[in-house]
């Protein structure tokens, strides 16, 4: 079983973000990165599949030249290989336009399934995905919370709203999406660490795959969320100003 991971190079999560004097960008120069969240669970979920029915994990990167740390981090949890689309100006390359890049780089593995993480962290667009698997002609399956991989095909277990999920039976070749939380992460053992400088990783350009770039989404303005201060009496006895309080932090605060 062939199981390609694409996944992405984002900033770190912890990172101090400033904007750009430009204001379309966050400031990049004193980043440091990692890889993207979502596609971190899509590679755990892989791997765990590769160890149950064998074959094999195959990790796919678009990004710059400094995404090769993230591609060694995914090769030292246990993917056995790598394509790395190097591509300095990944930011004028819009969902459709990114989606054909991968599949021009994916042209020859043919693989059994691909899996995405369901976003990303820094754009969100949560596109890209299921943008790639109309391009390669595959169905697809987003938010999912489980695989299992039956005969001739699979079944994964979406996640729907309120609590409720789906079943879905999927025939093979086929792209997921998956949903971040769908495992525990497992972490880069020293002997991982030392097999992947050894792993093969294989570099194209966006030029030999003769796909251009095509940015159809343009950021007007990156700004910092702006904070205020408002004070709201509830009215009524304690019972009901409690009910009223408890609403509010669940459904307009969302901390509940």
């Amino acid at each position: 079983m062939k199981i390609v991971v694409c996944i992405k190079q984002v900033p770190a999560r912890d990172s101090l973000l400033r904007v750009d004097p430009s204001r379309a960008w966050i400031q990049e120069a004193d980043l440091t990165y990692e890889i993207n969240e979502p596609d971190a669970y899509a590679l755990e979920e892989g791997l765990q599949l590769k160890e149950k029915h064998g074959g094999e994990v195959v990790v796919l990167c678009a990004g710059p030249a400094g995404a090769a740390q993230t591609i060694r981090e995914a090769l030292a949890k246990g993917a056995d290989r790598a394509i790395h689309v190097e591509e300095e100006k990944l930011g004028e390359f819009d969902p459709l336009s990114l989606a054909r890049l991968m599949a021009a780089a994916l042209g020859a593995e043919k693989p059994d399934l691909v899996l995405t993480g369901l976003q990303s962290d820094d754009l969100g667009y949560g596109q890209t995905g299921v943008i790639l698997a109309e391009v390669l002609g595959l169905p697809h399956g987003t938010i999912i919370m489980q695989v299992e991989k039956q005969n001739g095909g699979i079944r994964v277990k979406r996640e729907l709203e309120d609590g409720w999920f789906q079943h879905v039976e999927m025939p093979l070749p086929a792209l997921l999406t998956i949903q971040s939380g769908i495992n525990k992460l497992r972490y880069a053992t020293l002997m991982g660490i030392k097999k992947a400088k050894s792993k093969e990783v294989k570099r194209l350009t966006a030029a030999e795959l003769g796909v251009a770039p095509r940015a159809s989404i343009r950021l007007e303005r990156v700004y910092l969320p702006e904070k205020s201060k408002h004070t709201q009496m509830l009215e009524g006895s304690p019972k009901e100003a409690a009910a009223k309080l408890v609403e509010k932090l669940k459904f307009e605060v969302r901390v509940l």
